[in-house]
């Protein structure tokens, strides 16, 4: 599939609109110059004694209709540009959010929060800029180098090439100049504030481990000391600018002396008369005005650059990585599967039931890469609880991707009723619903937060799904019952209280398969068993699978499965594992030194 661009798609759409951005601002520069031209006329003119009043009369009305008119193309100008713009960005900010959302489960550990931050605060407003900064001022100032050579071609050629070498060297060699000299240090700003980014938010995840552990004065020293090594660079860059800036100031006073030398020539020669000499020399500094800034536009390129590398790695990373099993559901066949036939294997599913299967499947992330899972073999029918035991890094959390066909396994197969996991794409919330570790509760109420899980479920379907969540103690001790706010990321519950709402908002959406990420970390022991105790008691008749650090409520599970490093080491019930497996039963005395205390 051919990669889309992030500024032809733009350029097509809006063609006309900026067409028209262009024009208002070559209007813009019109009038400016037309201003200043009928200014230095009307000057002249009124130095000396009219042979007719009309000859200050035109003049004046010239000069009124040029201010007004340069005032209010400008603005209509700055108001298209950036409605375009905006529009342009509000589309930008929507494919960015596409491209990310499939990746939802692997943001983790692809990108870290400040790449995010990043790409959403920096890059999207950088390629802004480019529009806005860089291409609409380039090509104005193009136009109005072309339009004022030609003008002056009129009235001698000779000057007009002598004119058009000084813009030259303001529109295309200093600019040039600039990129040569800044465009490292351009690169480096760009990667340093990243590089803040990913420091900041890391150290604001970590505040309170900054606090306990007495360190927070280092964080802000070394913050600092990175802020300041990015001041210097910027620095630098402003003190370039500045002495860029008054070369290009020396050229505009260059041509102003050459201008005015010419026309002075041309009045004695008896070509123009006299009252045109301050007339020419003042139009220099308007059209000056849209040849300065080209430099300023070009040198921004590296950072644009940047930008767009880090855009398009992410889409990469997202069709590389999880296309194939998103893509939508409106298309002919998904990984050989016809659309059909996947939504009626989804729709008999409800009645049926489901059938996991895994046969030697295996998979990695790179074919330089360790296998994270090899030689897996499941079978989950309908309504079977199994539970996945294993320290970090066996594969669990891997496992548990490919049964959800987020990844389809680089060996092997993984199918629920026959067809392949990854070929349900955007139909697997349908099929499997996922309770994790940290759920996030939204800033609204309480019941919007449940409903979640079915957007159209009554009030009715919700207080059931909280009842069955038993939430009935909680809710009733709320001063507004399902109709609280839960506050920011769910603040006013605790981490048992939370997992309850996130409980119900899964079984709301009444899916046959659940998925259990290690939902009672961080959790203390009674806490622990009291909810899993109303899971397992929600789940009855629904297929369980369960990943978890800990053996608490193990014995409950159809099948115990421990995984080490990425394969299946021991399999079996609860009590075959603790008759046979000595390891097995040692770290379940560990767990559950409770249930030994007799023995």
């Amino acid at each position: 599939m051919k990669r889309e661009g992030w500024f032809a798609p733009y350029v097509s759409s809006y063609f006309w609109r900026f067409v028209l951005i262009i024009a208002l601002g070559a209007l813009t520069v019109f009038s400016a110059s037309s201003l200043m031209y009928t200014s230095g006329f009307l000057i002249s003119k009124a130095s000396i004694p009219p042979e007719n009043i009309l000859m200050i009369y035109v003049p004046i009305v010239g000069v009124r209709t040029f201010g007004t008119s340069r005032a209010v193309i400008h603005y209509v100008e700055r108001l298209v540009g950036h409605d375009t713009i905006l529009r342009i960005l509000s589309k930008m900010r929507v494919r960015l959010y596409n491209i990310l959302e499939p990746q939802a489960l692997f943001l983790s550990s692809r990108f870290r929060t400040g790449d995010i931050l990043g790409m959403l605060a920096d890059d999207i407003e950088y390629l802004q800029n480019v529009y806005l900064r860089t291409v609409f001022p380039s090509v104005i100032a193009l136009l109005i180098y072309a339009a004022a050579v030609i003008s002056l071609g009129t009235f001698d050629i000779a000057f007009a090439l002598l004119m058009a070498l000084y813009i030259l060297v303001l529109v295309v060699v200093l600019p040039l100049i600039s990129l040569l000299i800044t465009q490292k240090r351009q690169r480096e700003v760009k990667q340093e504030r990243n590089r803040l980014y990913q420091k900041l938010t890391d150290a604001v995840l970590g505040m309170g481990d900054w606090v306990i552990s007495g360190r927070q004065s280092q964080f802000v020293e070394t913050y600092d000391a990175d802020e300041k090594m990015v001041a210097r660079t910027d620095a630098a860059l402003r003190s370039w600018a500045r002495l860029r800036m008054f070369i290009g100031q020396a050229i505009v006073g260059i041509g102003v002396i050459s201008l005015l030398y010419w026309a002075a020539g041309e009045y004695a020669d008896g070509a123009i008369a006299g009252t045109l000499i301050a007339a020419f020399v003042l139009v220099v500094f308007p059209v000056a005005d849209a040849f300065l800034p080209v430099s300023d536009a070009v040198e921004k390129i590296p950072q644009y650059r940047n930008s767009l590398e880090r855009l398009s790695g992410v889409e990469a990373d997202k069709r590389n990585g999880t296309e194939a099993a998103r893509l939508p559901i409106e298309t002919e066949t998904v990984n050989g599967v016809r659309s059909e036939t996947i939504e009626a294997a989804v729709a008999a599913m409800h009645t049926q039931g489901t059938h996991i299967q895994l046969k030697n499947a295996g998979y990695r992330y790179g074919t330089s890469e360790d296998w994270s899972i090899r030689d897996l073999t499941l079978d989950i029918p309908q309504g079977k609880k199994i539970a996945i035991i294993g320290r970090s890094g066996a594969g669990k959390s891997t496992l548990l991707k490919v049964i959800q066909g987020v990844i389809k396994p680089s060996a092997g197969s993984a199918v629920i009723n026959g067809i392949d996991a990854a070929a349900y794409g955007d139909k697997i919330p349908a099929i499997i619903s996922v309770l994790n570790q940290s759920p996030h509760l939204f800033d609204t109420t309480v019941a919007n937060n449940i409903r979640l899980g079915d957007p159209e479920a009554s009030a009715e379907d919700v207080k059931e799904a909280g009842m069955l969540a038993r939430l009935d103690t909680l809710i009733s001790s709320l001063p507004e019952g399902y109709n609280t706010p839960v506050r920011e990321a769910g603040q006013r519950f605790s981490g048992g209280e939370r997992q309850r709402i996130a409980l119900a908002r899964i079984l709301l959406q009444k899916t046959p398969i659940v998925v259990l990420d290690e939902p009672t970390v961080g959790l203390d022991p009674r806490t622990e068993r009291e909810l899993l105790s109303t899971i397992f008691a929600a789940m009855a008749g629904k297929t369980l699978v369960w990943v978890t650090h800990h053996l608490v409520g193990a014995e409950q599970m159809d099948e115990v499965i421990f995984m080490e490093n990425g394969a299946v080491e021991i399999r079996g019930t609860h009590a075959e594992l603790m008759e046979r497996e000595p390891r097995y039963r040692r770290l379940y005395e560990l767990d559950r030194p409770e249930a030994f205390l007799g023995e």
